[in-house]
C-alpha cells in the first residue's frame, strides 16, 4: 500500500493539530526593511565576563 506524503484535503488532518490555534507569523511586527538596533552595552559585557570567569573558576576548582 502506497500513501502520499502530502494530504490532499484539510479534512484528513490529525485531530490534535486541528484543535491547535492557527499559526501566526512571528515576524509580522518587524519592519520590512531596515536594520534592527543592536547595541552592545556595558551590562552585556559584564554578564559575558562574569560567565567566563565563573566557568574558568569552576573548571579550575574541578581540576584541583
Amino acid at each position: 500500500m502506497r500513501r502520499a506524503l502530502v494530504l490532499t484535503s484539510e479534512a484528513h488532518r490529525h485531530w490534535f493539530r486541528a484543535s491547535l490555534p492557527q499559526r501566526r507569523s512571528g515576524f509580522a511586527d518587524l519592519p520590512a526593511c531596515g536594520m534592527t538596533d543592536w547595541r552592545l552595552t556595558a551590562d552585556d559585557v559584564r554578564g559575558a565576563a562574569t560567565t567566563y570567569f565563573a566557568t574558568v573558576a569552576a573548571v579550575f576548582a574541578f581540576i584541583i
